[in-house]
């Protein structure tokens, strides 16, 4: 017999995959904070601190489907949308208390991804010493491209990473200039959390995050992998 719901079950959010129509299934989105240096740099902080990090709903996602550009609404709220690209880890065998070593065996694929940040709010929450999911968990706050396959993805411990807005640049940086690498992060955040096929880790920006406005179209890009266009509406 199958199980009854007294509301009909959501969808489950979703995201496509290099050269298949199957697609990856969202459980949860982890989000690491400042794990770039220079970005630290201009948050207003420096050093390798320890990592930290924050959730994103899993309905949050907005799926770009490569060659596609997809509309993201402008959220209410705020006067103050940052973009952050960031390179999106996509876990396919989940575990806890993962050896640093093993790490990059749980990875399924990776993908191009935009933490959007409502950063007035994010800034106001902060002050008030109180949680800023408002800034960061919105609807539509995690726009992220189609995800490649871990096989066919090449070096993307040393790929660039940009972004561009209205075809000028913003953002650009490499990997390797993650202050926790992926492997060190998937370690750390499987001692706090079990993760599970479906996870989805946002590893970080680099410098020059930004406002974005209504009419400005987003395009970014990590090296080896589909890119991401936006357009703000």
């Amino acid at each position: 017999m199958s199980q009854q719901y007294v509301l009909p079950p959501a969808p489950v959010a979703s995201l496509p995959v290099t050269g298949s129509d199957a697609r990856f299934p969202v459980h949860r989105i982890y989000c690491v904070g400042r794990n770039y240096a220079e970005h630290a740099k201009e948050m207003g902080f420096t050093g390798r601190e320890a990592p930290f990090f924050f959730l994103k709903p899993a309905d949050t996602v907005l799926p770009v489907a490569e060659g596609q550009t997809a509309d993201m609404p402008y959220p209410a709220l705020t006067e103050n949308l940052h973009h952050e690209i960031e390179l999106v880890v996509a876990i396919g065998q989940g575990g806890k208390n993962i050896p640093v070593e093993q790490a990059l065996q749980h990875v399924w694929g990776y993908a191009v991804g935009l933490d959007m940040t409502r950063r007035d709010l994010q800034g106001e929450m902060k002050r008030q010493g109180r949680p800023w999911c408002i800034g960061k968990g919105f609807d539509f706050s995690a726009p992220i491209g189609a995800i490649t396959p871990a096989a066919q993805a090449g070096d993307v411990a040393k790929a660039a990473i940009w972004l561009q807005v209205n075809g000028a640049d913003r953002q650009r940086s490499n990997v390797d200039q993650l202050i926790w690498n992926m492997a060190e992060t998937i370690a750390i955040l499987s001692q706090a959390w079990e993760l599970q096929p479906g996870d989805l880790i946002m590893t970080g920006t680099p410098e020059g995050v930004g406002a974005v406005v209504r009419g400005d179209v987003l395009e970014g890009g990590v090296e080896g992998l589909a890119p991401i266009r936006v357009r703000m509406v």
